[in-house]
C-alpha cells in the first residue's frame, strides 16, 4: 500500500476530510495522507515528506481550489508556534470540524448511533480566554533570552512578546518580566544538560477579579536575586497579588513540581464562576476558559436533572468547582479528590459560598465512593471529570457497583470517553446525548459533556 506514493514526490489531491489534529486527508485509493494547514474540500499541491505502511504525511504547497472557510490568521507566530493549530480555519467551521470528531468517534468508530450529538458551544469572542499561561524559558544559540511557546512537535521556543489566546494581561506581564531575567542575568535551565536555574514562568489570573499569580519554577532550592524579583514585580502590577517559587528538579517534561513557596502576597488567587468565588493556588486545577466553563457546567447541571432530593457524588472533583454548582439544587454533594490541597481548597471554597451541604474527601475516588457506599450513601447521581487519560478502570467498577441513575460525564479527551462508556454500555446503561463545547478555540482540543442512564430493569 505504502508504494502508491513516494517521499519527495510532488502530488495534487482533494481534500476529503480531517484528523482530529486538524490536518486535511487526501487519499489515493484508499491509502491516507495527512497534510498540514489544509482544509476540507480545498484541491491541493503538495510534497510527500514521510512515508508509512498505514499512511503518509505531506507538506502543503499549492492551493489550487481555496475553501470559503480559510481565513488569514491574525497571529504573527502562527506558522511556527505550536500553540495554536486552526487559525486558517473560520470559527464556524472549527466548531463544526469538533462537532464531527465526536461523530466520528462515537456513531462511526463505535455503536453509539441512537446518542443525539448536538452542536458544539462556542464563544462570542474566542480571544485572549486562556486564564493561564505556562511560558518555558530559554537561550538561543547567540546566547539570547527566550520567552514563549514550543514549537509544534519540538522543545524549540519560539520567542514572543503577545499571544492572541492568552489574557492580554499576560502579554505584558512576559515581555517586562523577560527584561527583568536579562537585567538580572538570571541562570537559565538547559533542558539537555539538566542544568541552570529558571524553567519556567506561569503566569495565573482570575477572569472576573482581575488577581494574578506569578510563579517562577527553578531546577533550584533557591531563586536568585529574589528580594529584587519581588520589588520590580510588586512596583510593577497592582493586579499582581501572589508571587511564587515553584522547586522542581527532576529531569522531566513536567512543569511544576511539588514544592511551593509564597515568596510575596497571597498564597491563592480568587475567582468567580457565575454566583460562586474560588479560592486557587498555584498547582490547583481550575477550568483555562471561565466564560465556556459556565456554559459547560450549565449543561452538566442539565444533565443532572435534579430536584432537591438527589445525592450527588462528584468524582474527580478538584477544588470543588463543579459540585458547588451542584449543590444548588441536588440535597448533598460528596465530592472526592486524590489531591490533599485540592480537598481543602475546596473546603475553603464551600465556607466561602456559604455551601452547607456538601462533604469533600481526599483519596482514590473508588476507595472513597466504596467506604460511602458501606455508610449507607447512595446517589442518584454521578458527575465525573477526570484528566485526559479517562476513568481509571477500578473506578468504572466502582461506578457500575454503585448503580447510580444517571452519569454526567465531562471529557476533555473524547477518545477515552467513548472508551469508558462502552465499558458502562455493557454493563446496563445508555449514552443519551453528548453536547461538545469549544473550551479552547483555535485548537484542535474539544471537550464534551455526555448524559448517561441507567436502563430500566
Amino acid at each position: 500500500m505504502a508504494s502508491i506514493v513516494n517521499k519527495n514526490e510532488v502530488y495534487t489531491g482533494q481534500v476529503i476530510d480531517f484528523t482530529h489534529e486538524g490536518h486535511g486527508v487526501v487519499k489515493f485509493d484508499r491509502y491516507p495522507i495527512f497534510v498540514p494547514n489544509a482544509i476540507k474540500d480545498e484541491e491541493i499541491e503538495f510534497r510527500v515528506i514521510k512515508v508509512k505502511k498505514q499512511f503518509a504525511i505531506g507538506k502543503l504547497l499549492t492551493i489550487k481550489e481555496t475553501s470559503n472557510e480559510r481565513v488569514e490568521p491574525p497571529c504573527e507566530y502562527y506558522k511556527v508556534c505550536g500553540g495554536c493549530q486552526l487559525q486558517h480555519l473560520s470559527y464556524e467551521a472549527q466548531l463544526q470540524m469538533k462537532k464531527e470528531q465526536v461523530v466520528n468517534l462515537f456513531k462511526r468508530k463505535s455503536n453509539f448511533e441512537d446518542t443525539v450529538i448536538h452542536d458544539t458551544i462556542g464563544m462570542e469572542n474566542p480571544w485572549h480566554y486562556r486564564n493561564k499561561s505556562q511560558i518555558p524559558v530559554g537561550k538561543n544559540k547567540h546566547g539570547e533570552i527566550e520567552l514563549g511557546f514550543y514549537r509544534q512537535r519540538s522543545h524549540d521556543i519560539v520567542n514572543i512578546d503577545h499571544c492572541m489566546i492568552q489574557d492580554k494581561k499576560h502579554d505584558t506581564i512576559m515581555v517586562k518580566i523577560k527584561r527583568l531575567i536579562e537585567d538580572l542575568n538570571l541562570s537559565i535551565y538547559n533542558e539537555h544538560k539538566h542544568k541552570g536555574e529558571l524553567r519556567h514562568i506561569i503566569l495565573r489570573t482570575g477572569y472576573y477579579t482581575g488577581e494574578t499569580m506569578v510563579i517562577f519554577v527553578t531546577n533550584s532550592k533557591q531563586l536568585s536575586h529574589k528580594n529584587k524579583i519581588i520589588e520590580f514585580i510588586s512596583s510593577e502590577f497592582d493586579n499582581v497579588v501572589s508571587i511564587k517559587h515553584n522547586v522542581n528538579r527532576e529531569k522531566s517534561n513536567v512543569i511544576m513540581g511539588r514544592t511551593s513557596y509564597t515568596l510575596y502576597g497571597q498564597d491563592t488567587i480568587t475567582d468567580q464562576l457565575a454566583e460562586y468565588q474560588f479560592k486557587i493556588s498555584d498547582t490547583s486545577f481550575y477550568q483555562i476558559n471561565p466564560t465556556q466553563t459556565e456554559k459547560l457546567y450549565s449543561k452538566a447541571l442539565e444533565y443532572a436533572q435534579l430536584n432537591g432530593e438527589e445525592t450527588v457524588i462528584d468524582a474527580y472533583c478538584g477544588i470543588g468547582t463543579i459540585g458547588s454548582y451542584m449543590s444548588q439544587k441536588a440535597k448533598h454533594v460528596y465530592g472526592v479528590e486524590i489531591v490533599e490541597q485540592a480537598i481543602e481548597n475546596a473546603k475553603e471554597n464551600a465556607k466561602i459560598n456559604h455551601i452547607e451541604n456538601a462533604t469533600w474527601e481526599a483519596g482514590k475516588a473508588e476507595e472513597v465512593i466504596l467506604k460511602w457506599q458501606k455508610e449507607g450513601i447512595k446517589p442518584e447521581v454521578v458527575m465525573v471529570d477526570p484528566p485526559r487519560k479517562g476513568c481509571d478502570q477500578t473506578f468504572i467498577e466502582t461506578l457500575i457497583e454503585l448503580s447510580p441513575k444517571r452519569i454526567v460525564y465531562i471529557s476533555c479527551n473524547p477518545a477515552t470517553q467513548v472508551r469508558d462508556v462502552e465499558i458502562l454500555k455493557g454493563s446496563g446503561y445508555q449514552l443519551k446525548e453528548i453536547t461538545p463545547v469549544d473550551m479552547f478555540p483555535h485548537t484542535t482540543h474539544v471537550e464534551t459533556v455526555a448524559l448517561i442512564e441507567k436502563i430500566s430493569e
